[in-house]
């Protein structure tokens, strides 16, 4: 019981994870210190997307689920959680290297924004 409650607590970790990685921007922008932590998950979200990597939460989760006597999966966090809902079927290497650089991209615009905003208040104290 104890090792399938672990995995369901890596999976609720992840899953936060995955949505501070993709949104974490956006809350720089209302609480700025937040930039401090967004910017590495950034990068690595980016990193392990971009380069199909398995985050090493993948197997911890997998490895709890066998040792609770469920079946474990085979690929990744998002391949098996969340591949039908922000990938589409049949996604190519170039494909996630695209969605990749989107992400990159769109938290550019998110923390140019943020240094703006830094910058006025700075100009006003």
């Amino acid at each position: 019981m104890i090792y399938r409650i672990l995995a369901d607590l890596v999976l609720v970790v992840h899953g936060l994870f995955v949505a501070f990685v993709v949104f974490g921007g956006l809350l720089a922008l209302w609480r700025p210190r937040m930039a401090y932590w967004h910017l590495p998950a950034l990068a690595w979200g980016a990193v392990v997307v971009g380069m199909g990597l398995i985050c090493p939460l993948t197997p911890l989760e997998v490895s709890l689920r066998q040792q609770a006597g469920q079946e474990g999966y085979a690929g990744g966090f998002i391949e098996h959680y969340l591949l039908g809902v922000i990938y589409p079927e049949g996604i190519t290497r170039e494909t996630q290297m695209g969605l990749a650089a989107v992400l990159i991209v769109g938290n550019l615009v998110i923390y140019t924004l943020w240094a703006r905003r830094r910058r006025r208040a700075a100009a006003r104290a």
